[in-house]
């Protein structure tokens, strides 16, 4: 059986209107400012791509990863931790070795917000799974 929500199309769309937040292509917009274009353009390119994400990781419409989406939180919380810390250590990365110099400004901080908000659905999903707030009565 296969997928019931489309969700490549958001993806290319995604791709593409984050690509050109790396050149200056987009016009100045009713606020006079090329780089405003470009970011509000890239942030609906991520919000694209986010929807995309959650299309395909739980074949459904939607935007919140609520645990009960789930196939095993218990199991692949872990995961989601660190793919949380890899994105708060890649924007470390890209400071130390100067590489932020060719990335649209705001990077570092979309990163870490991103980041920062997986770690910490991460972190609840654990506490009330295998953590001290699990329902011990509850059985999966």
């Amino acid at each position: 059986m296969g997928r019931t929500v489309e969700w490549r199309w958001f993806a290319v769309a995604g791709i593409i209107l984050v690509a050109q937040s790396f050149v200056d292509i987009t016009p100045e917009g009713p606020w006079n400012s090329r780089s405003f274009s470009r970011g509000i353009v890239g942030l609906v390119g991520l919000l694209l791509i986010y929807l995309s994400w959650f299309r395909w990781a739980f074949d459904k419409k939607g935007v919140a990863p609520t645990v009960n989406l789930w196939k095993n939180p218990s199991e692949t919380w872990q995961n989601v931790l660190l793919v949380g810390l890899s994105m708060m250590v890649t924007v470390k990365v890209l400071v130390w070795t100067g590489s932020d110099a060719y990335t649209p400004e705001p990077t570092g901080m979309i990163l870490t917000l991103a980041g920062s908000m997986v770690t910490l659905n991460a972190i609840y999903v654990g506490l009330i799974t295998v953590g001290p707030l699990a329902n011990p009565d509850e059985e999966e």
